[in-house]
């Protein structure tokens, strides 16, 4: 397959290396991914300004953008490549729970899935990255079998590997997104008290059986389907009601 490979973390990342590392040794693969880190960008898309993607090397560029940016670039732009898949990472950190609002990871695949490609978001599910090997050759696992899956056209997938020799991974599971608690205060700059710094994540809230914080927490993969369509369909009639009233 041609596999377009992207991230939030920049190009220079050790987890984008080990992915591309591993990827194209049966595939070929081209590199669009920011100059430096973007984490929790989000699916924000740079309208204010022209952006030029510089080639780094033979198939790499870097761009000064998102990582919703880049892929939105390289499929609908500068590259006249036909690609079969859209994978971003590895990611240097979780991608858990309610963490797949922010991540720039899990948004660049979304943008692959929205301009028509299968994408999985991938994700080495640690702050000490100790284990980006691990997270490489199950990437490698999941793509090398991605053309028999069944999945719908709208469909990505959020993949996180704990944090541990791969010998160590007891296997894989489908789960769907736990929930985090509240996220921590702002915390007041140290050198300007009129200056705040976005806290931490909360702590986990769901955490339970079938949730991909379990998942990690047990030393399995956690593969979670994502669609990408937002609606409460089970609020509609609700919030219907609540409109007529007011009408």
């Amino acid at each position: 397959m041609k596999i377009l490979i992207s991230n939030d973390d920049g190009y220079q990342s050790e987890g984008i290396k080990v992915l591309v590392k591993y990827l194209a040794k049966d595939h070929e693969v081209v590199v669009v991914a920011p100059n430096e880190n973007k984490s929790a960008s989000s699916s924000s898309l740079t309208l204010n300004r022209a952006l030029k993607p510089i080639k780094i090397d033979t198939n790499i560029y870097s761009i000064d953008a998102t990582p919703s940016d880049c892929v939105h670039l390289a499929l609908c732009g500068f590259l006249e490549d036909t690609f079969d898949l859209v994978v971003t990472g590895i990611n240097f950190g979780a991608n858990l729970g309610d963490d797949v609002i922010y991540s720039g990871t899990v948004a660049g695949a979304i943008e692959g899935r929205f301009l028509g490609l299968p994408s999985i978001a991938i994700s080495l599910a640690s702050w000490e990255g100790k284990n980006f090997e691990s997270a490489g050759r199950v990437i490698s696992q999941i793509v090398s079998q991605i053309h028999t899956s069944q999945l719908s056209h709208d469909t990505v997938l959020n993949v996180n590997v704990p944090d541990v020799a791969y010998e160590d991974i007891k296997g894989f599971q489908t789960t769907r997104l736990g929930k985090r608690h509240m996220s921590e205060a702002s915390i007041q700059d140290k050198d300007d008290s009129n200056a705040y710094w976005i806290g931490e994540n909360g702590k986990e809230a769901d955490n339970g059986v079938g949730t991909d914080f379990h998942a990690i927490a047990n030393n399995y993969v956690s593969v979670t389907p994502l669609q990408i369509d937002l609606t409460k369909y089970n609020e509609i009639d609700t919030v219907s009601v609540w409109l007529d009233q007011i009408k």
